[in-house]
């Protein structure tokens, strides 16, 4: 399988192509006839289905009438398509639609998270995505499980890298998160502490949706991810909005959808406690935990 992680580039680049091929005024069609391929081939490399080789690039921009400079640009992204992301070492301690998502995520400027049922795996600690895991995948040996918990931990890295900056981290947790324990209640108030000092950071929000909240638009909508890209860009990649369960993964990036889930993320954002209060309540349900141990 090709590296899903080159999904950024690869649609930039896809769009680029077909700018170049519209402004000359060549048909897929005719663009087809002239490379000797078929349609189907130039649609999956406009639309970023695919990776390119350089070459068929360069082809393509030759049929364009695209400049010298241009051409070099167009290889030097095409290279960029086919580079391999981190995970791909990691072979399948990551499901295959997980590494379209964590490609995603690490060219992200912001991620905006909701989560309804447990601590963002970005701000799990050892001892608290150890349990979810071991509790997931019951049927894997230990040493699987640990592979899991690595990749976990590589991906963690990312809100701390310098370059390219690291996105900004905005989370709204369910207080649900906060009251469903490990087995060892004092590793719980741990992973809660690490919270209040990840919340500290210049780029981590983290706020409370407090159960006294009641209601919010499309309560019954669960855990979903925003992720936003950068915009300092020709054709910025679109908001990318990412769901997931035990089989696979939804993508929503139609602006229709969007605005649906900006219009969740604005009533969440109303009901949730500013980062002040929700570090006070982290802290105090920290402290149950410790005398519940």
């Amino acid at each position: 399988m090709d590296d899903p992680g080159s999904t950024v580039p690869r649609r930039q680049l896809g769009r680029y192509l077909r700018e170049l091929r519209e402004n000359a005024h060549v048909t897929v069609v005719a663009a087809a006839k002239e490379l000797e391929w078929s349609t189907p081939r130039i649609w999956r490399y406009e639309t970023g289905q695919v990776p390119m080789h350089p070459n068929d690039v360069e082809a393509m921009c030759r049929v364009y009438r695209a400049t010298p400079e241009t051409i070099q640009t167009m290889r030097a992204l095409a290279r960029e398509t086919k580079a391999h992301g981190w995970w791909h070492s990691y072979g399948e301690a990551i499901e295959d639609w997980f590494k379209l998502y964590v490609g995603l995520e690490a060219a992200a400027t912001k991620i905006r998270k909701y989560e309804a049922d447990l601590i963002p795996g970005l701000l799990q600690t050892v001892e608290y995505m150890t349990e979810v895991i071991a509790t997931n995948h019951p049927d894997l040996s230990q040493a699987e499980q640990q592979v899991k918990v690595d990749v976990r931990l590589r991906r963690q890295r990312l809100l701390a890298r310098a370059v390219p900056r690291a996105p900004y981290y905005d989370v709204i947790l369910s207080e649900a998160v906060l009251r469903r324990p490990l087995r060892d209640r004092s590793a719980m108030a741990r992973q809660l502490d690490a919270l209040v000092v990840a919340g500290r950071q210049h780029n981590i929000k983290i706020r409370v949706l407090p159960l006294a909240a009641g209601l919010f638009r499309s309560a019954d909508t669960g855990t979903f991810t925003v992720l936003d890209f950068p915009t300092e860009v020709r054709e910025p990649e679109p908001t990318t909005i990412y769901m997931d369960g035990p089989c696979g993964a939804v993508y929503l990036d139609k602006p229709h959808e969007i605005q649906t889930y900006e219009d969740v993320w604005r009533s969440l954002g109303e009901r949730a406690l500013d980062g002040d209060d929700s570090r006070e309540l982290i802290t105090a349900i920290a402290k149950e935990m410790t005398h519940e141990a």
